[in-house]
């Protein structure tokens, strides 16, 4: 068989693979705290026809003679650059203004997110929308359902006002890793360490010595999905995509031809 036919159908798969995270990112265009994929290629094995020669006898020397057998995919990357900021004004929206992961917790396992809306349930904690409790340097972040004036500061201190004192002993905590890339997505706008993500390192917002971010209350980190850049990316794989069908059906032509030499 012609190893062109083999390339063309690593490349649909390839190209395939590259749809399919562009349909998620062009899907996630509203998603707040969302961070868009990107896929990799790289060549696949190539087979030597002749090795390289070195100088000798009185003529110089000759470079091998290899066919590359394709395509495969060399990574699907997170890209971790900072969207854009919504006002909402509402107290409990929170958006991280550097880097930095809001941790929340449901008891058992930390997962990290940039997405920061948040609410409070009837015990006064604060939690995601799904209802996984934010995390602060003291513990979960509990609010008294009496207080009144609630505020975040941009170092994430937690204001409030109850029997007429003003209360100021909770801060959210931060946390960011040597290679953010490397976090596992778990879906619900969640992350998980992983083992190339690196131990999270800690921190209140604002923190210059462990780098973290400040907050910015009232506010939402919007995805970073450019959609212009998406659809580009979009009408690249379709021509990749057409392209490598077209070297199937003319390798299926010339096989055609062979066949028809027998008559």
């Amino acid at each position: 068989m012609l190893r062109s036919m083999y390339s063309g159908i690593s490349g649909m798969k390839n190209f395939q693979t590259k749809l399919d995270v562009i349909g998620n990112n062009i899907s996630n265009v509203n998603t707040y705290g969302f961070k868009k994929g990107r896929v990799v290629f790289k060549d696949l094995v190539s087979q030597s026809i002749a090795g390289a020669n070195a100088p000798a006898n009185g003529r110089g020397g000759v470079n091998p003679k290899q066919v590359g057998l394709g395509a495969q995919l060399s990574a699907i990357d997170t890209i971790h650059t900072e969207g854009s900021t919504q006002t909402t004004g509402r107290t409990l929206d929170l958006a991280v203004s550097g880097d930095g992961f809001f941790q929340v917790t449901d008891g058992t396992n930390t997962y990290y997110t940039r997405a920061g809306n948040f609410y409070m349930d009837e015990n006064g904690d604060l939690v995601n929308s799904d209802g996984l409790y934010l995390v602060g340097d003291g513990g979960n972040i509990n609010v008294p359902t009496e207080a009144t004036s609630l505020s975040i500061g941009a170092g994430g201190v937690v204001s409030y006002i109850e029997d007429g004192n003003l209360v100021a002993d909770q801060t959210i905590e931060l946390a960011k890793f040597p290679n953010s890339s490397g976090l596992i997505k778990v879906g619900e706008n969640l992350y998980q360490q992983s083992a190339n993500s690196g131990d999270p390192v800690t921190g209140v917002p604002g923190d210059q010595e462990s780098g973290m971010g400040k907050l910015v209350a009232g506010a939402l980190e919007m995805s970073n999905v450019d959609l212009s850049e998406e659809f580009s990316e979009m009408i690249v794989a379709q021509r990749g995509f057409q392209a490598n069908t077209r070297i199937i059906t003319t390798s299926d032509e010339i096989l055609q031809e062979l066949m028809s030499m027998k008559r």
